[in-house]
């Protein structure tokens, strides 16, 4: 009796090319989505008008959300990749937002004007608004929904890793673990540990810091 052979596993051009096939279905599913949000940009702008329609698509559960999700931001968002995963319940607020390759976002997360640079995992409920004078509050006189701010791009480097419910407020290096709970208040750099509230440098992640040639993130 001849022995079986097992069957080969598809290569990855199939995995690609169904990926692809995938990700168009997707987008005829959300196209009501698509139609809503560009009817409420023309009246709200772009960041109100999203806010609302991620609100909507962030309780769709499962990879089937996954898939609905990132077809919908890969059309509104600055860039979103068709790599990155953003899962349930997270919202965003700003259309500026940028999502690279290999990007995981974690369950319940909140995002404002950021960049997510490749290979970057948010655990679940991070929280990354634009900056952190969002709101102005110098004057006593008025209160503070009165007195404005400014939003600026939040920037988390390639490779880096943000634990569970942390807030992240300045930028992040590249290939840097920033602790669960964790308050980022100024920029760190990259290839370190850091926890806090607010967030410091711990350690250095590698006695060396990994040349830009060596490094995968």
């Amino acid at each position: 009796m001849a022995e079986s052979v097992p069957a080969e596993k598809p290569t990855s051009a199939v995995k690609a090319a169904i990926k692809r096939s995938l990700h168009l279905v997707a987008v005829v599913a959300v196209s009501p989505w698509l139609l809503a949000y560009a009817a409420s940009k023309s009246v709200l702008g772009p960041h109100r008008a999203l806010e609302g329609s991620s609100q909507s698509l962030a309780g769709l559960p499962g990879l089937i959300g996954v898939y609905l999700r990132r077809a919908f931001l890969a059309q509104v968002l600055t860039r979103c990749a068709l790599s990155a995963e953003v899962h349930y319940g997270t919202l965003f607020s700003q259309a500026g937002a940028v999502i690279d390759e290999n990007v995981y976002v974690g369950p319940r997360c909140q995002l404002g004007w950021v960049h997510l640079e490749a290979d970057v995992l948010l655990a679940a409920g991070v929280q990354i608004p634009s900056g952190g004078k969002t709101h102005a509050f110098d004057d006593p006189t008025l209160p503070i929904r009165a007195q404005g701010g400014e939003r600026r791009l939040v920037t988390i480097g390639a490779g880096a890793w943000i634990g569970n419910a942390a807030i992240v407020l300045a930028d992040v290096g590249k290939g840097t673990i920033v602790g669960a709970g964790s308050v980022v208040t100024k920029p760190l750099p990259d290839f370190v540990i850091a926890a806090g509230v607010p967030c410091r440098v711990i350690r250095p992640r590698f006695p060396t810091p990994p040349s830009d040639e060596g490094s995968s993130a």
